[in-house]
């Protein structure tokens, strides 16, 4: 235990702010989070070791493979096989700690994918790349409730994404769309609800909690092939979907670093208004002729349905703050998407007011909060805006220059007079 602590403690005994009762019990908790921090360091390396075996073994065999005989090469490809089996039982069965356990399954969750590989090259059995990924996941998803591996759930969502990826995304996909990412999504989704449900506030679930939306963030384009204007409106839904769920209770008493939802979400939302503000994006939108029979407009259907239900429930349970402007900024763009003005300066007028509406609201609430980061982050908003009308708007550099200086003293007294009130606020405390 850290000797500062252990001092604190005495103190407080000797002083009789706590019993001796209390002190025993206050150094067997730091005691026990001591003991903790090892168990995740082995943990840690335990997992790197497994990584590490599973790809030596891969580059041994990769190495010498042209000098075996086809039923060498066979033994030699399930041999790891079993072995990575072995051990996993053992783990299973003994009931093993979790170093052992996160260790074992990453080594076996290696080498099946290199025994499917192997056994597809020896016999030749045909295949295409994002196929070998499914199946590869597929057969090692058991392992994650088995094992109630981390690591596994990790790796499982980390190559379901590439799956999705180089399926949809790929020049030959030919319009394909990764609807087993959906499963594969489900299967792992009940790990991720267990540690929510328990362990809301640990380092793990914080990683967790940036894996699944960044995947989705990241797949939800492989879905979106005949109207790609409609992709625009899916990922402003998508990014309203995020925000909402960063300010459930469950997610807002957490750390900024360990709400994804809410930072992608705020990020994605304000990105996708900027990238509309300019001119070109609605003449294209205004170009296009929607096919409401596409599997767009029911992907977004179906995401404005979950939105909307997010939002009218959080307002419920008064979780959802009506003057936050950012919530309802995916229903004000979806009404205007499909307004179908005829002028293309009315949508360019509304999107640029909702982006400086944002942006003073946020100054505002960080202001009120005294919360240095939120204010700037306001007005970081509000330049961001003002820079991208340079590019399309006809402006001198005069009046681009005071415009810069003008922002820039923003920024400073802004937060000159938020420190200011902020110690005359600590001045009258003391009084």
């Amino acid at each position: 235990m850290n000797s500062k602590i252990q001092n604190d403690i005495k103190e407080l005994v000797e002083q009789q702010v706590i019993s001796k009762e209390s002190a025993s019990k206050m150094e067997a908790y730091y005691q026990s989070k001591k003991v903790d921090v090892p168990n995740r360091m082995f943990t840690v390396f335990g997992v790197l070791g497994g990584l590490l075996i599973g790809l030596g073994i891969i580059l041994i065999l990769a190495h010498n493979w042209d000098d075996f005989s086809k039923s060498i090469k066979t033994s030699l490809a399930f041999l790891p096989l079993v072995l990575g089996q072995v051990f996993v039982g053992i783990s299973i069965f003994k009931n093993k700690n979790n170093v052992w356990k996160e260790s074992t399954g990453t080594l076996l969750f290696f080498v099946v994918g290199s025994c499917i590989s192997l056994i597809s090259q020896i016999y030749n059995i045909p295949g295409n790349f994002s196929d070998f990924i499914l199946t590869w996941i597929l057969l090692c998803f058991p392992l994650i409730y088995f094992l109630r591996s981390h690591s596994l759930a990790i790796l499982h969502i980390i190559f379901m994404t590439f799956y999705a990826a180089d399926f949809g995304y790929s020049y030959l996909s030919n319009g394909k769309t990764p609807w087993y990412y959906l499963l594969l999504l489900g299967l792992v989704f009940p790990h991720y609800w267990q540690l929510l449900k328990y362990k809301s506030a640990a380092n793990i679930t914080s990683i967790f909690n940036w894996l699944f939306p960044l995947s989705l963030n990241i797949v939800l384009g492989t879905f979106v092939h005949k109207t790609s204007e409609l992709g625009v409106l899916m990922y402003v839904v998508l990014y309203g979907i995020f925000y909402s769920i960063g300010k459930m209770p469950l997610f807002s008493n957490l750390k900024l670093r360990g709400n994804a939802y809410l930072v992608l979400g705020s990020l994605g939302t304000i990105y996708m208004l900027l990238l509309t503000s300019f001119d070109l994006m609605w003449e294209a939108i205004k170009k296009t002729e929607l096919v409401y029979s596409s599997q767009e407009f029911y992907i977004t259907l179906f995401l404005l349905l979950i939105a909307i239900g997010i939002l009218i429930y959080g307002i419920a349970k008064q979780w959802i703050s009506k003057i936050d402007l950012t919530h309802y900024t995916f229903l004000i763009f979806t009404i205007v998407f499909f307004a179908g003005f005829n002028n293309k300066y009315i949508p360019l007028i509304i999107i640029n007011l909702l982006i400086l509406a944002i942006g003073i609201l946020t100054i505002k609430k960080g202001a009120d909060t005294f919360h240095f980061g939120i204010s700037n982050y306001g007005l970081l908003i509000i330049a961001v805006l003002i820079v991208c009308r340079f590019f399309d708007t006809e402006m001198s550099f005069v009046i681009r220059g005071v415009l810069f200086l003008g922002f820039g003293l923003g920024f400073f007294l802004t937060n000159y007079f938020m420190l200011k009130r902020q110690k005359e606020g600590k001045m009258n405390l003391k009084k």
